[in-house]
């Protein structure tokens, strides 16, 4: 039996929100969480006690959840959920949020993901990030994503041919994306020589195919549109979304992701192709991932993401403008933060409130997340469309 899922009318998304990054802080999450919401109320110009529902994603949270969190913030939220599902949890919480808006459940939902970053904490989480990497990756050498990683950066150049210059461009348009975005880490130009000549760290992959995690918050508010324009807010609507868990488990390694199961449906929902959006912001922990999603998302057929990469120009002003703020490569990644910095730098683009470079005339983007890595596949995915409720580049 086919379901389809119904559209997204009735809410509003509002007040895109960034607690600027460090690359190592003392400070906890319920920290960076707290900040993020704090900028939230403030921004909105609401009060804490209007918030009557809570989305949270935090991979340093523990022991608490979004339950524990309520206490430690003072919130009593009538809706309320934790979402610990890695660079998929944006989407997965902005369609959650929606779904209770539209249903009554609650008016004001405040979605929130921040993360500390110990000097430790890196290797901690990986030691205990799921029951598979315990068993069956770490003790065969498997220390973290990154040789995970390799093996499928190796397996899609072998089948599909991208080399590592087509990988470096996508790499250093987002660097120079991110040098005019004010919380990005990596502040220095970088050439595709530099890249081409970084160390090896799991070859194929090299250092700057790497993210760097760091310590951050990202944010933004789902509510209806009458709220929205009482309080002033620009919004932006979602014209289509979808999530995705454990698409294609046969496949002997994984080359697609979830968004070819849904990609026709999110198009048919938004009612518009790949090519009518002018912003595209992917989950990029690695820029093979990068490619995955141009082609199950349609941006071009499946194999050609490296012909794609070749024929466009990925930068702000470019005839892909991709990863606006510089994506996880180069502004860092805070965590479970890292699933919604594409959709707060969406929401801030085609809303003309960019902290950074401004996509012109921008009206509509697409956004797409990816999470939860086991040995060679991420378990989660999830897009969405979104376009500014009126024309706001004037």
């Amino acid at each position: 039996m086919t379901v389809r899922r119904t559209g997204y009318d009735g809410v509003t998304l509002a007040v895109p929100v960034s607690v600027p990054y460090v690359r190592y802080s003392t400070e906890t999450a319920h920290w960076w969480i707290a900040r993020a919401l704090r900028r939230l109320t403030e921004d909105a110009g609401i009060k804490s006690g209007d918030i009557d529902g809570l989305c949270v994603s935090s991979f340093t949270l523990a022991p608490d959840t979004a339950v524990g969190l309520t206490q430690h913030l003072g919130l009593s939220p009538r809706w309320l959920d934790h979402i610990p599902m890695g660079g998929a949890s944006g989407v997965v919480g902005l369609r959650r949020a929606a779904r209770a808006v539209q249903a009554g459940d609650a008016d004001i939902v405040a979605c929130v993901a921040g993360d500390t970053n110990h000097v430790d904490s890196f290797r901690k989480m990986l030691s205990s990030f799921s029951r598979f990497a315990q068993d069956a990756s770490y003790p065969y050498g498997f220390g973290g994503p990154n040789t995970s990683f390799a093996l499928l950066t190796a397996r899609y150049m072998q089948l599909y041919g991208a080399t590592r210059e087509d990988f470096g461009k996508l790499c250093v348009a987002q660097r120079e994306n991110a040098l005019s975005y004010p919380h990005a880490i990596m502040k220095k130009p970088l050439s595709l020589e530099q890249y081409l000549t970084a160390r090896a760290i799991s070859d194929p992959v090299h250092l700057f195919d790497c993210v760097m995690p760091c310590a951050g918050a990202e944010a933004f508010l789902v509510t209806r549109p009458e709220i929205a324009a009482d309080l002033g807010l620009r919004g932006a609507r979602v014209l289509g979304a979808i999530e995705r868990h454990n698409a294609f488990p046969d496949d002997p390694i994984q080359l697609r992701g979830g968004w070819a199961v849904d990609s026709d449906e999110l198009w048919a929902m938004a009612g518009l192709t790949a090519e009518g959006v002018d912003v595209v912001e992917t989950y990029d922990d690695y820029p093979v991932i990068v490619m995955m999603q141009f082609e199950d998302l349609g941006l071009c057929d499946k194999g050609e993401a490296p012909a794609f990469v070749r024929a466009n120009d990925f930068t702000v002003t470019g005839s892909v403008a991709h990863n606006t703020c510089g994506g996880q490569l180069s502004a860092g990644q805070a965590g479970a933060a890292g699933g919604y910095i594409g959709l707060v730098e969406a929401l801030r683009q085609i809303t003309h409130r960019a902290l950074g470079a401004q996509v012109p005339k921008a009206r509509r983007a697409l956004v797409s997340g990816f999470g939860m890595i086991n040995y060679d596949r991420g378990l989660c995915s999830g897009a969405a469309v979104l376009e500014a409720e009126e024309d706001y580049s004037a």
